[in-house]
């Protein structure tokens, strides 16, 4: 194990609230530093957004940090621990291959974590090398910041280094570390772990800590842990109504991949819809279809029933009251998810108002999309840009009667052409990274050529300004036999 050392540049303003926490959250640890790594990323729209110098963040001590090699002024080396249900099933977790560098508090005071993914061992790595390769850690870059650019609450990539070393997978790997920015790290996991391990008074530290951190406007009088549910369930049902918009599939949905603020972490085998078809699953690992895209609003509610589990000795004293409470809450997921996504929806049609019939209008287009096979982001294009895409759908005649339904629909709002048109450009992407082109950014950089990816990034961090660059990443992938697979590896 190597001793962390302290870098000389002041880049950073780094506090470590989440280490004031009780001892058993967390490991102080080191990392195997690498011997000769290298900036191969740097997300400058990211540096910039937290008030980071770009120029400094390209020196070799910034290097240092994003390999685990050093650690910047104020920093820490925490790892943290977590539990989670995965495919259902309960584990002890953690950090297994993850450094806490700190928390940087932005010059508008907000707070975020800095976390090196692949920095090495931990002493919750379960045998494992704490290692990650390239290729995971570029997927996770280019997919969490496609998804920021569309809107959707999610961690950040601030930069991914190469470690100068192979990692050994089936085969002899390019090794990586990512440097991940979030709100935080805290898990419907973290709390399973406090629930299963931890006294009343950590499991309570943990809450405060967690209201505290995201939810400062719940005040700490009445019920305030019920709120902490409640605002959890409000954030999850937002989120998963975002993913079900634009035909993103996480492929993972493990408690310990929940967060506590709302965002997307942990881009393993996820990807996006080609085809419409409500049962897609592409990791390899999902065989029985736990984790398909139809089934993410209702894994939501399972993860977030565990969550209320973990709460449940803060809401009442008496345990079949707190049951109670927690139920009543737990019930309303369902509706606020609805609303989310039949409101997304709308506006991905243009209608600013709601009507009685609006869902079978939408229900009606997704059957016909799924029965002739359509491409999901690329028929809400179509029928943003009012053209017909090559697609059997757009020839058929049941298809031609829903289009008459929508547009007798549109004219039963006060609303102008321009304004309905405007509001659906803004609701429906004219690119997505295609699993295709995400592959073949990836192994064009696991070959020393980063051209193919920075170019991706920049037309994908544009989705809603249908600019004449983004056509040719709008095509289909080409037909090839068996579905299309993900991994587990990030």
């Amino acid at each position: 194990m190597g001793v962390l050392l302290m870098t000389k540049e002041t880049v950073w303003n780094l506090e470590n609230s989440y280490a004031e926490l009780p001892d058993k959250f967390f490991s102080i640890i080191d990392t195997n530093p690498v011997e000769s790594p290298k900036l191969v990323v740097l997300n400058e729209s990211v540096a910039i957004s937290l008030g980071l110098k770009v120029d400094l963040l390209r020196q070799e001590d910034a290097l240092e940090v994003f390999a685990g090699n050093m650690l910047p002024k104020g920093g820490s080396s925490l790892a943290q621990a977590y539990a989670g249900h995965q495919f259902g099933y309960f584990n002890m977790l953690g950090d297994g291959r993850a450094l806490m560098v700190g928390e940087h508090i932005t010059p508008e005071g907000k707070r975020f974590d800095i976390q090196l993914k692949g920095s090495g061992r931990t002493p919750y790595s379960r045998g494992g090398d704490g290692r990650a390769a390239l290729g995971p850690m570029l997927r996770e870059y280019i997919i969490s910041e496609a998804m920021h650019a569309l809107g959707v609450p999610t961690t950040r990539s601030l930069a991914v280094v190469t470690t100068g070393e192979s990692i050994m997978r089936e085969t002899a790997l390019p090794g990586a570390i990512m440097t991940r920015v979030a709100s935080s790290h805290l898990r419907v996991g973290t709390f399973e772990f406090a629930s299963k391990w931890g006294t009343l008074d950590e499991l309570r530290a943990l809450a405060d800590y967690s209201l505290k951190r995201h939810y400062p406007e719940v005040k700490f009088d009445g019920n305030q842990y019920l709120n902490l549910l409640k605002k959890v369930i409000e954030q999850q049902a937002y989120l998963i109504s975002k993913w079900q918009l634009v035909g993103f599939i996480h492929g993972v949905m493990n408690t310990d991949n929940m967060t506590i603020s709302g965002e997307t972490i942990d881009y393993g085998p996820c990807a996006f819809m080609d085809k419409y078809d409500p049962l897609t699953v592409f990791s390899s690992i999902d065989r029985e279809g736990r984790y398909a895209y139809a089934n993410q609003p209702r894994i939501a509610g399972w993860n977030l029933a565990r969550f209320a589990e973990t709460l449940l000795p803060l809401l009442d004293d008496e345990q079949e009251k707190a049951v109670e409470l927690a139920q009543e809450v737990l019930y309303g997921f369902s509706d606020l998810y609805h609303a989310n996504y039949f409101r997304g929806m709308r506006s991905k049609l243009g209608l600013y108002n709601e009507e009685k019939e609006d869902q079978s209008l939408i229900e009606e287009l997704l059957s016909l999309m799924a029965h002739h096979k359509a491409d999901y982001t690329n028929t809400f294009r179509s029928l943003t840009l009012g053209n017909k895409d090559c697609s059997d759908l757009f020839e058929a005649e049941d298809f031609k009667t829903w289009l008459q339904k929508w547009e007798e629909r549109k004219t039963r709002q006060p609303k102008s052409k321009e304004e309905t048109l405007q509001l659906m450009r803004n609701n429906n992407p004219s690119i997505i990274p295609r699993n295709h082109r995400v592959e073949e950014a990836i192994q064009a950089a696991e070959n020393g050529d980063y051209s193919v990816l920075k170019r991706l990034h920049h037309v994908l961090s544009m989705p809603y300004d249908y600019l004449p660059e983004q056509e040719e990443y709008t095509q289909l992938p080409p037909e090839k036999e068996g579905p299309y697979r993900t991994f587990c590896g990030t």
